[in-house]
This record gives C-alpha cells, sequence and structure tokens, in this order.
C-alpha cells in the first residue's frame, strides 16, 4: 500500500494498491464519464491489459477508504524518468478531489525509486481539467509531444537541472 495519509474532499482516505486477484474486477470496471472518452478509454480494463501483456507499465487501484474508486499507472523510460498514464476516476466518484489527492500521493513514492529524477506525463491539449491539475501540482510544459499529447514534467527537488 501506498499512502500519505492524504483524504478525499469528503474525508476519506486515499491509498494506492497493487492490482489483486481481489480487486482487479474493480479496478476493470472504473469508467469516467462519456465527455471524457476524446482523451480516455471508456474502461480501465484497456490500461490493465497493458500492464499485463507489456513490462514497462506497472497498474495501481486507488482506493478511498475501503472503496476502489480509479486507477492509475506508471512506468520507468529507458533514460531513467518516470511515466504517469493512464490516470482515471470513475465518472461516479468525480468531483472529490481524487485526481488530486492519487498524484500526491504517487509523486512522493516514485521520487522514492532508485534513480528518480523526474516525472513526466502527457495529456490532449483540449482536456483543460488536466492541464490545471497538473500545472497547479508544479509540472512544467517540455515542448515535446507524445500521440499528439502536451508532454509535462516534475523535475524532483535536488537535482542540478530543478529549478
Amino acid at each position: 500500500m501506498i499512502s500519505e495519509n492524504l483524504t478525499d474532499s469528503v474525508g476519506r482516505l486515499v491509498t494506492l494498491h497493487g492490482v489483486t486477484a481481489e480487486n482487479w474486477r474493480a479496478v476493470a470496471d472504473i469508467a469516467p464519464h462519456d465527455s471524457q472518452r476524446d482523451w480516455a478509454p471508456a474502461l480501465a480494463a484497456r490500461y490493465l491489459l497493458l500492464s499485463t501483456l507489456e513490462d514497462d507499465w506497472h497498474s495501481l487501484a486507488v482506493r478511498a477508504d475501503d472503496t476502489v474508486v480509479g486507477h492509475v499507472m506508471w512506468a520507468r523510460d529507458e533514460d531513467g524518468s518516470h511515466w504517469i498514464g493512464g490516470l482515471l476516476v470513475d465518472a461516479t466518484e468525480q468531483g472529490r478531489g481524487l485526481a488530486r489527492t492519487t498524484m500526491r500521493t504517487l509523486l512522493p513514492w516514485l521520487a522514492t525509486l532508485p534513480g528518480h529524477y523526474t516525472t513526466r506525463l502527457s495529456y490532449a491539449p483540449e482536456n483543460t481539467a488536466a492541464a490545471r491539475l497538473y500545472e497547479s501540482l508544479g509540472f512544467t510544459a517540455t515542448g515535446a509531444q507524445e500521440d499528439d499529447e502536451v508532454v509535462v514534467e516534475l523535475v524532483a527537488k535536488g537535482r542540478p537541472d530543478s529549478a
């Protein structure tokens, strides 16, 4: 379990867990709002398959207290940076600060991994909610694109190239 002892806006403790035989169905069924379909799959099951079939991605279940409310996956790139991909919060749970709390839980944990120096992610330019979230967390644009998405990064404090 990964925890920073943070709560969502309704007071539930948000923690991250490996995907297991006990929770994989709940994770696979995570479905964002239909209005988010331009930049997110209909179900988190797609991301679980990526994590299962490709060695790079690692899926985590997002729980609020004892309820699976989302999914996030991460990977380590060849250059040593970490990537966050596939952050989904179930439509029924959105608006409670879960995406922010998930990131505020995941980022410090990634920073403890050996060789960590930066975290990157990408999002569709028209996904203004994602842009606001990641900018508020300190991510800055790299000028690069990944599959027509904006690439942003958060450089670890204490690195010579950090601000």
